[in-house]
């Protein structure tokens, strides 16, 4: 299988992707936990704490792989980067050279000093200071993926703004992708618990977290275009290049995500209150939210393939 024109590259893309994921969802729940769960349920303290849990959990299984996918990704880039095997790379010395010498290995010991912070954050979760600090360093472990991409090679004034662009893209896509895990974990909370006021809180939230994915959109539309226009450059490149038709894969996923979040925002947010039409709207929502994450996962998977590709400016 050659992979859309990665070559031997499978595993490298696999890693990616998986990181990728991990990162969002690890970031996205955070991010909607501050602005989405934390003022839907203040009048419900129960099920805030009981929420809060399991974000919690979200929060540091997503940690984890996070942390194994980062180093898996690293042993395979290092071993991409000499053109040794992953046994050779250990005897050569290579992997010192990469993570000392090179930007990519730079990048990974700033990440992984981000993700000990988030770590230690998340250990002492119940104060407020390590709740703020902990949606910081999810921040920065997002945005800093950005060093470790086509970004991160482009020069000049071109190349901060691809950076500044590449980085809002990827803080943008964890918390509209990744808070969709939260919601539909916050859905199904609320869906059980029959002795609350379900359907006001599953509309506050709903609504709270489509006004986040309002801005995460419109975020997401201003930045791809301009890496688009740094790494594809025309609408020939586009369409003639591996790099261009992957992306516009990219850009078909997207569109399909959009059209089920403004569904869930125009029909099914507002008849969480309807008399008899509550539940069933209720479970459309949570439905809509699954095949958006699974819409997601593909979206990661394409850019886990992107990564290994030259851009189509090179190639047009």
């Amino acid at each position: 299988m050659d992979w859309f024109g990665a070559g031997g590259n499978g595993p490298l893309i696999v890693a990616r992707a998986i990181h990728f994921a991990a990162t969002a969802i690890t970031a996205g729940s955070l991010v909607f936990g501050a602005v989405v769960a934390k003022p839907a349920l203040r009048s419900e303290e129960a099920e805030a704490r009981l929420f809060r849990a399991r974000t919690l959990v979200v929060a540091w299984l997503g940690l984890a792989i996070v942390a194994a996918s980062g180093v898996i990704w690293f042993w395979l880039q290092a071993a991409a980067m000499s053109g040794l095997s992953l046994g050779e790379i250990i005897e050569s010395g290579v992997v010192s050279t990469v993570l000392n010498r090179t930007q990519f290995g730079q990048v990974a010991e700033i990440r992984f000093a981000l993700a000990m912070m988030l770590a230690v954050c998340l250990a002492y979760d119940r104060f407020p200071l390590a709740s703020w600090l902990a949606l910081a360093a999810a921040f920065g472990l997002t945005v800093a993926i950005a060093w470790s991409g086509h970004a991160g090679s482009t020069l000049g004034e071109r190349g901060n703004l691809h950076l500044a662009a590449d980085g809002l893209h990827l803080f943008a896509a964890a918390a509209w992708i990744g808070g969709l895990v939260s919601l539909l974990l916050l859905l199904v909370t609320v869906r059980r618990n029959r002795t609350i006021a379900w359907a006001s809180l599953a509309q506050a939230a709903a609504s709270r977290f489509s006004t986040l994915g309002i801005i995460s959109v419109a975020t997401l539309l201003v930045t791809g275009m301009l890496n688009a226009w740094i790494l594809v450059g025309s609408f020939h490149a586009l369409a003639v290049t591996e790099y261009g038709r992957l992306l516009m894969l990219k850009i078909v996923a997207f569109a399909v995500m959009l059209a089920f979040a403004a569904l869930n925002r125009l029909w099914l947010t507002p008849r969480l209150r309807s008399p008899g039409k509550g539940l069933d709207a209720l479970r459309q929502l949570t439905r809509n939210s699954t095949i958006e994450i699974a819409l997601g996962l593909t979206v990661f998977a394409l850019v886990g393939m992107l990564g290994t590709l030259h851009p189509a400016t090179h190639l047009s």
